[in-house]
Formats: structure tokens, C-alpha cells, sequence
């Protein structure tokens, strides 16, 4: 009988061990995933951040904003048309006052793509909103609003091309600007203008039919943010 009393508790305690594991053992519900943040910040040359690009979208709005404090222009429209930077379409679309931007095979993509994002506009007729593109220094910021999105590129580097160099034109259009055949990693953009100074001080007065001089000066930047636009 005294057996049977001491096992008693020593029963009881097993089963409340057992009762604890059995709690423990059930998971806890996973926390909700919270919503991606876009970068806001530009990252540190010794510290590179990768910068998601943005999904493609077929309800891209046709116009976007361009802002570079540097030239003056806040909230420039830019134009997006099916074609090649500075064929018909897009001389018109220039010589009405905007600012083109080519889409296609021949042309590049949307803002904060991976990919070349190609933007094209006069520097010495109609509205002339790169009249000042040529001296625009590396590290200079580059706005792009589009829809509720807002991206900022970075200038890194300068490129000229030839309309008159299938080799050149190719370059110029390539998802890596200036290296045709490389597969793209990062959102890039081309902001191109007329080297017709340059051209006509060097004694080459050569013309297409759109009037466009040989030459293009080209400021060559990436991605270094996104983030959407709030009121």
C-alpha cells in the first residue's frame, strides 16, 4: 500500500511533462511577411547595394517626368513611343517641345527596368530642354517619375555616337549601353543629345533626313534608388 502511495506523485509529474512537451510541440503561426521596402538611400561605393528593378508593366503610363537640377528642368515630360531614338516619331515628338523615349527591339525599356532606358531630346531647337546636357559632370542625379513611382539615376559616365555607324548605333541601343551582346544586370538610362556644335566646329556638316547631325553626346548613368511618390 505505501508502494502504491509513493508511486502516486512520481505518475502525476509524468503527466504534466508530458502535458508541457505536447504544448511546445505546437508550432507558433508565422509572423506576416511585412511589405518590401524600396531603397531610398544611395549606397556606399564601398558598400554596393543591389536595386531591384521594376516588374514590367503594360499599363505604363506614356508620359513620365524628368527632373536634373543640375540643367533647370523639373518635371519635364517624356514621351514613350514604339521605334528608334530620333527616327520620325520621335523628331516630332521633339521638335513638339517633349522629351522621347524609344521602346522596342531597337529602342530600350521603361523606367527602373534592367536594362538601357533611353531618353532623347533637342539642345538647340524647339524647347531646347538639353541645351545644357553635354556639361552635365558625373554624379549628377537624374528624376524619373513615373506613375507613383519615383527613380533616381546617377550619372557615371560620357559616350558619342554616329548615326552614321551601324557598329556605334548599335552600342548606343545595346541593354548595356556602349557593349552590344552583354546581358544586363541594372537598370541603366541614356539621356542623348545632337553634337551639332562639336560636329560643325570640326568642319562635318553631314545631316540625316530628320536633320539630325552625325553625332549624339550621351550621359550614361544607373539606378541608385526607387521609392514611390507621396503627396
Amino acid at each position: 500500500m505505501a508502494r502504491v502511495r509513493r508511486l502516486a506523485p512520481l505518475a502525476a509529474m509524468l503527466a504534466l511533462v508530458a502535458l508541457g512537451a505536447g504544448c511546445s510541440a505546437e508550432p507558433a503561426p508565422p509572423a506576416s511577411p511585412s511589405a518590401p521596402v524600396l531603397p531610398s538611400a544611395v549606397p556606399s561605393p564601398s558598400t554596393p547595394r543591389e536595386i531591384p528593378s521594376v516588374a514590367p508593366d503594360i499599363r505604363e503610363p506614356a508620359r513620365s517626368f524628368l527632373t536634373i537640377p543640375r540643367l533647370g528642368l523639373r518635371d519635364y515630360p517624356v514621351i514613350r513611343y514604339r521605334g528608334s531614338p530620333d527616327d520620325a516619331e520621335g523628331t516630332r515628338l521633339q521638335n513638339d517641345g517633349s522629351l522621347a523615349s524609344p521602346r522596342g527591339a531597337t529602342g530600350g525599356t521603361a523606367p527602373g527596368e534592367i536594362g538601357n532606358y533611353i531618353v532623347t531630346g533637342h539642345r538647340l531647337s524647339s524647347t531646347e530642354p538639353f541645351r545644357y546636357l553635354p556639361s552635365l559632370p558625373d554624379g549628377s542625379r537624374i528624376w524619373i517619375r513615373v506613375g507613383h513611382v519615383q527613380h533616381v539615376y546617377e550619372v557615371r559616365r560620357t559616350q558619342w555616337t554616329s548615326f552614321r555607324s551601324p557598329r556605334s548605333l548599335a552600342a548606343q541601343r545595346a541593354p548595356v549601353p556602349g557593349r552590344p551582346g552583354v546581358e544586363a544586370t541594372r537598370p541603366m538610362i541614356t539621356l542623348s543629345t545632337c553634337a551639332t556644335i562639336e560636329d560643325h566646329a570640326a568642319g562635318n556638316y553631314w545631316a540625316d533626313e530628320f536633320d539630325n547631325p552625325e553625332h549624339r553626346i550621351e550621359k550614361i548613368g544607373v539606378l541608385v534608388a526607387s521609392r514611390p511618390v507621396t503627396d
